[in-house]
């Protein structure tokens, strides 16, 4: 492991560092793979953040090529005990409008064949995904956004798809009548890897669309990616905020069950 370098990890687009000042740019090495980029290391209210950008600096990583064991193993090696992933979605619920923010608490994986477990053997390890996201860290974001006048539903499931295709019609109409709220193609296997580590983990999702329309919308035109673009830079000054208010609020210890997830996991 290197020396503790920070406490909190935010993977995210390149918008979130600019704002912080003296940065330090560290390349990290991991067992299993270069991360997604260099972590750049900065202050927020006086505590030491550690930032990587998911897709690296200049968007090059698709969904399903992103190296998300390297990129928990790095953050967990600079000594971050918390992560935050704010990730752009779509939404499969009237009532979930652009411009809002979910802070999920459940994910559906409808992924494949991406390396999701540090856990490969000899000793059998089974963590439980049960309540994947952070309750403090869901709580206390929920009530400064609201404080802060955004759009904000705290709880939500997030159902992964594998990408880099957005969905067809007919997969949108299925997960919108389970009753799941968002859709996304990053936050599975990047939540459960953290709670692998111990790591406490936050989702923010920031909804930029209707994915492919809903039932009973058809004004409402199918996702493109231009749209994606212009929604999440608009909703980025607001999360921005939301960050630089949150971090320094997060408490010192963790009584979560994620300090301790390994208690039990084994054979």
């Amino acid at each position: 492991m290197i020396e503790k370098k920070a406490d909190i990890g935010v993977f995210g687009g390149s918008g979130f560092y600019a704002f912080l000042e003296n940065v330090e740019e560290m390349a990290v090495e991991t067992p299993y793979g270069a991360p997604s980029d260099k972590v750049a290391i900065g202050n927020i209210g006086g505590k030491n953040v550690a930032f990587m950008p998911r897709h690296g600096l200049n968007h090059q990583l698709p969904p399903h090529m992103i190296n998300y064991r390297a990129n928990l193993y790095a953050m967990k090696s600079l000594g971050v005990e918390r992560i935050i992933g704010p990730c752009a979605s779509g939404s499969l619920q009237p009532e979930i409008r652009p411009g809002m923010f979910v802070i999920c608490d459940q994910f559906i994986d409808r992924t494949s064949a991406r390396r999701d477990t540090f856990y490969d053997g000899p000793i059998s390890t089974h963590v439980s995904a049960a309540d994947p996201y952070c309750r403090t860290m869901r709580d206390l974001t929920y009530d400064i956004a609201k404080e802060q006048g955004i759009p904000v539903v705290n709880g939500g499931t997030v159902v992964v798809i594998q990408g880099p295709r957005f969905s067809t019609r007919a997969e949108s109409k299925w997960f919108s009548s389970n009753g799941w709220e968002v859709i996304n193609m990053t936050q599975y296997p990047e939540a459960y890897l953290a709670r692998e580590l111990e790591m406490c983990y936050l989702n923010i999702s920031l909804i930029t669309d209707y994915d492919v329309g809903l039932e009973g919308m058809a004004d409402i035109p199918p996702v493109s990616h231009e749209e994606v673009v212009k929604v999440f830079t608009e909703n980025n000054d607001k999360l921005r905020d939301l960050l630089f208010a949150l971090i320094p609020k997060l408490p010192e210890e963790r009584d979560c069950l994620c300090f301790n997830a390994l208690e039990g996991a084994r054979f």
